[in-house]
């Protein structure tokens, strides 16, 4: 999907994830977030995480992303709940940006690995830029159960790109990491992110016949429809990953 098609589909989104807010509020209780802590999150989105962290448990933030409707969407967000002077937002590819080492008690890349060109290498970017006891947080797709054909092509996905929930753990091995907690999408958490999307591309179709992208967009929108009811609901996960070094 390209950015322009990212931006559309996920205007109405806060969490650009499958997961609810129910489950980004869990998920900062099992990463043990504490006052003063600083967050460096890699593809931030629209930063809610950033922004609900610091409001709710008094975290510094800052939030790296290449679209700038994103992060002008996490401005307005951060000031929204009173926190823009607790985090702030850069313009810029995720995968070259460079913190000073070992700055951050918390580095998360949720759900944009191709950052690293995959999960292992993904990690290796990220930890430099973690203090020694810190923790990674990192959102990734698995296979439920071994995708048919169908699926890979479904999702723009080769054979090697995901893996087994249990295969999952074994890159983060190889990456010199360990697993410490989990928080898996579900269903509905699923549901709620894809099926998100149709409502808002269907208007947008409907207000923008003309625009030079219409059939692209209108052809994306039947493929993401097709592709959750036919195969994601049935064989793709998706978790957020609490990590440290080994």
């Amino acid at each position: 999907m390209s950015l322009r098609f990212h931006e559309i589909a996920e205007s109405g989104h806060r969490i650009l994830n499958p997961f609810t807010a129910e489950k980004l509020t869990l998920l900062g209780e099992v990463a043990r977030l504490a006052p003063g802590m600083r967050q460096l999150d890699l593809a931030c989105g629209k930063a809610e995480m950033l922004c609900q962290w610091s409001l709710r448990h008094g975290i510094e933030g800052v939030g790296v992303d290449i679209s700038e409707v994103f992060l002008h969407a996490a401005g307005e967000r951060a000031r929204e709940l009173g926190v823009e002077d607790r985090v702030r937002f850069e313009r810029g590819d995720a995968g070259a940006h460079r913190a000073d080492p070992g700055a951050f008690d918390v580095v998360s890349c949720i759900g944009a690995t191709w950052i690293g060109g995959g999960l292992e290498g993904t990690v290796k970017l990220m930890l430099p830029a973690l203090k020694e006891d810190g923790v990674l947080l990192v959102g990734e797709p698995y296979w439920l159960s071994e995708p048919p054909a169908g699926a890979y092509e479904a999702f723009g996905a080769g054979p090697a790109d995901f893996t087994s929930l249990a295969g999952t753990f074994d890159r983060f091995e190889a990456a010199g990491v360990e697993v410490l907690e989990m928080v898996l999408a579900d269903p509905d958490s699923w549901d709620r992110y894809v099926a998100g999307h149709w409502w808002t591309l269907s208007d947008w179709l409907r207000d923008n016949p003309a625009d030079p992208d219409a059939a692209e967009v209108r052809a994306f929108l039947e493929r993401e429809r097709r592709s959750h009811v036919e195969y994601g609901r049935r064989y793709l996960g998706w978790g957020v990953f609490v990590l440290r070094r080994r």
